[in-house]
């Protein structure tokens, strides 16, 4: 018995649905599946109960629940031991966050972490929605998150991330408002590109929409996040962005005004509340800190 059986095992559980758990483990479908056919064999009885496109836990998976965290669990501390030895001259440190927030603040907190601790590689992961990081941070496959601030995170510590103000992003052929601000009331005449129902994008805008009795009108729907600001400066539509993402769609050409009244969002990072590898200490320390733990300019 391998501990990426139980790894696959758990994250099946939790999903309740081979579907979504390959998704989440970013493997094949059929290659989850073989791998749970294995561990079957190994235990000499089904795990799971087929039911429609879904999965229930047979009486020995639910037996094998806690036994199965515990091994994981096991494996982590002995890591952690190693990583202890070895300090922070080489390691690896994964950690899971929204397309905003990975963008805004963690490209810098690495970029100063890297720059104290060069041994240490990261793994960054984008997850489906933000409860997802707070699934990946339970499970163990991320030490790290950071999501929406409106996400619950029981069980897990929390450190409030500096705040994102959201700027109106126009194509360039849009006039510039002559109070140099657009109310959101004003939102609602405008043709948007975002993406879907259940990201963090599409959230702000339905929310501040919500907020002003209205409903967005979406011209463009896109899964690919990062296609966002091309289809603005062509003209598609609007979109709804965090400051460093529209200052960079300004450079491009696209038109930027601030909302009235001012709108932000927060985010946050969460951690489990064991003991963390130093990596992740060291990283948590970082942000904790900030800016104060930054480099100055000289430094860079």
């Amino acid at each position: 018995m391998e501990r990426k059986q139980l790894e696959y095992f758990l994250t099946v559980a939790s999903h309740g649905s081979f579907t979504s758990a390959a998704h989440a483990l970013r493997i094949a479908q059929p290659s989850l599946s073989y791998a749970i056919q294995v561990l079957e064999r190994e235990v000499g009885a089904e795990l799971f109960r087929r039911l429609g496109r879904g999965v229930v836990l047979t009486d020995l998976g639910e037996a094998l629940l806690d036994p199965a965290r515990k091994v994981l669990h096991d494996f982590s501390q002995v890591t952690l031991a190693a990583q202890q030895v070895t300090g922070l001259v080489t390691g690896r440190l994964d950690i899971v966050a929204v397309t905003t927030l990975a963008v805004d603040p963690l490209a810098e907190f690495v970029g100063a972490f890297r720059r104290q601790y060069p041994g240490v590689e990261f793994n960054v992961v984008d997850p489906e929605n933000a409860a997802a990081v707070v699934d990946f941070v339970r499970r163990g496959q991320c030490e790290l998150g950071l999501t929406e601030q409106t996400v619950s995170t029981t069980g897990l510590r929390a450190f409030e991330l500096p705040e994102q103000e959201v700027l109106a992003v126009l194509p360039p052929s849009a006039s510039t408002p002559s109070a140099g601000v657009l109310q959101i009331g004003e939102l609602a005449e405008l043709d948007f590109v975002t993406t879907s129902r259940g990201t963090t994008t599409r959230a702000v805008l339905d929310d501040v929409l919500a907020d002003a009795a209205a409903a967005p009108r979406v011209a463009v729907e896109i899964a690919h996040r990062a296609a966002i600001v091309p289809l603005v400066l062509a003209g598609a539509g609007a979109a709804l962005l965090p400051r460093s993402l529209a200052e960079d769609a300004a450079t491009l050409g696209a038109v930027v005004v601030s909302l009235s009244p001012r709108l932000a969002r927060h985010g946050v990072l969460v951690y489990p509340p064991g003991e963390l590898s130093p990596a992740a200490r060291a990283f948590v320390d970082l942000v904790t800190t900030w800016p104060a733990s930054a480099p100055s300019t000289d430094e860079r």
